[in-house]
């Protein structure tokens, strides 16, 4: 009796693998082989967006600015600068009644390179960065590095760079210094034992057969460059040219039950959300997409979330379903649901202390809800209402989808943020629902595959709601 009150009063969360039937377990590392494969074509935000745009052509969506009039079941995205993209599947219910929205970011922690980036110290060739978002800068010496992006030359030609991914390329890496002369750094505090300004990436050490010339290793490179991709040095003051980890996405451990790689804050949940639109044809509310730009710096920018380019797209839906007025967009913002699929710190039983356990993320027990994050206070937190939580939590019991409701670590330890703020302020519903993940931030960052497969299934559930 006792047994069975526990059972039914008793809230318990469970091992997500625990009882999964050979069918759902083939799904789950099919979608996940997927996924990888996904992860190592785009490792960048502009890399992502280039497949993302085929994923979606390939599935029947087009650009908005090929519709003059939008009906209920069009597909449409609208692509901003490269950068950040938005995809809309039109409801056939009132769009006034609200949209049906999901946002992630696909841009990640990087090193970018300087304006003027290209140096040469007693013959060895430097590229010098300015980090990108929160690192911690000793994890980023002494492993693989690729260089990804874009030069584009006055004239408005792009050149498109991506070297180090392929097996044949050169790789780059960034030196540290060795232990036997280390004494004074490893003194340091753990946050100063690299400086900023010395994550520079080694890129060359042969010199170019000119007598006359003064940085003959240098010179050899920008020759290199210039052969390649038709380029001056001056060229690089136009670029936009971004510092990754060459790893690529693995299965990791012997059962082969997590994925291991870089770019999975946020690129995991953007994945899962573009993969689960793809699987929609005709919806009852307006099902909106969003892959955003600048993330990891505030979401500042044109690309980001704080400018107003999401409310254009909007704003051309209302136009093409030719029923704008002033007003509406706010009004439709006003009765939108929104789930901000950003990633959550996945409890690690190495670092326990920085946890509470019994409001904490797991790997393989399914998506992870965060009502709220902010910092200490809940400084700067979206705090979705109760009402709201609940009618998440009824979506994902009904379809029988593993989900646990947790925070980012204990109180006074630190926080973090993500975009739901952004939506919340216009007057959407919004909470955070993500993917558990360890070692954020890191250059190789660890999933697991269960969680992966739970957010997909979680997707696709709220916007068949």
């Amino acid at each position: 009796m006792e047994g069975n009150l526990e059972e039914k009063l008793v809230n318990k969360t469970q091992n997500g693998w625990i009882n999964v039937d050979t069918r759902k377990k083939e799904a789950i590392f099919s979608f996940s082989k997927n996924y990888m494969d996904f992860l190592n074509k785009a490792k960048t935000e502009r890399e992502f967006v280039v497949e993302a745009k085929k994923m979606a052509d390939e599935n029947g969506y087009k650009d908005i600015s090929t519709f003059e009039k939008l009906n209920a079941g069009d597909k449409v995205y609208f692509i901003n600068r490269d950068k950040s993209m938005y995809l809309a599947i039109i409801g056939e219910e009132n769009i006034e009644k609200g949209l049906h929205i999901i946002g992630s970011h696909i841009d990640s922690p990087r090193l970018d390179l300087k304006p003027n980036p290209l140096y040469e110290d007693t013959e060895l060739a430097y590229l010098k960065t300015h980090y990108y978002g929160g690192i911690k800068k000793y994890q980023w010496t002494t492993i693989p590095l690729s260089i990804h992006g874009v030069i584009v030359k006055p004239n408005g030609e792009k050149i498109t760079v991506n070297i180090g991914e392929d097996e044949n390329d050169p790789i780059f890496t960034i030196t540290d210094l060795l232990p036997h002369l280390a004494q004074d750094q490893m003194e340091k505090k753990l946050k100063n034992g690299i400086d900023g300004e010395d994550l520079n990436v080694i890129i060359g050490s042969i010199p170019y057969q000119d007598e006359k010339a003064k940085e003959k290793v240098k010179l050899n490179i920008l020759n290199i460059l210039n052969q390649k991709y038709g380029i001056v040095e001056a060229d690089l003051l136009s670029s936009e040219l971004e510092i990754i980890p060459a790893f690529k996405a693995r299965s990791l451990g012997f059962d082969c039950g997590m994925v291991a790689g870089y770019g999975q804050d946020d690129k995991v949940c953007a994945y899962t959300s573009l993969a689960a639109m793809m699987t929609l044809e005709n919806v009852k509310n307006t099902a909106i997409c969003i892959l955003s730009d600048k993330e990891e710096i505030g979401s500042m920018g044109n690309t980001g979330m704080e400018s107003h380019m999401f409310d254009y797209f909007i704003s051309e839906i209302l136009n093409k379903l030719e029923i704008n007025r002033p007003n509406l967009l706010d009004k439709v913002f006003c009765y939108s649901k929104m789930l901000s699929s950003d990633v959550d710190a996945g409890f690690d039983p190495i670092y326990a202390s920085v946890s509470d356990k019994l409001n904490a993320g797991f790997l393989g027990k399914g998506i992870s809800i965060n009502k709220y994050t902010g910092a200490r206070g809940k400084s700067g937190a979206s705090d979705a209402n109760a009402e709201y939580v609940a009618w998440v939590r009824n979506i994902l019991e009904k379809n029988d989808i593993r989900y646990q409701i947790a925070e980012l670590g204990k109180v006074d330890i630190g926080g973090g943020g993500t975009i739901a703020y952004i939506l919340a302020n216009k007057g959407a519903d919004v909470i955070d629902c993500g993917v558990p993940v360890l070692s954020m931030h890191a250059p190789y960052e660890v999933t697991s595959k269960f969680d992966i497969y739970s957010a997909f299934e979680a997707y696709k559930a709220f916007w068949r709601e």
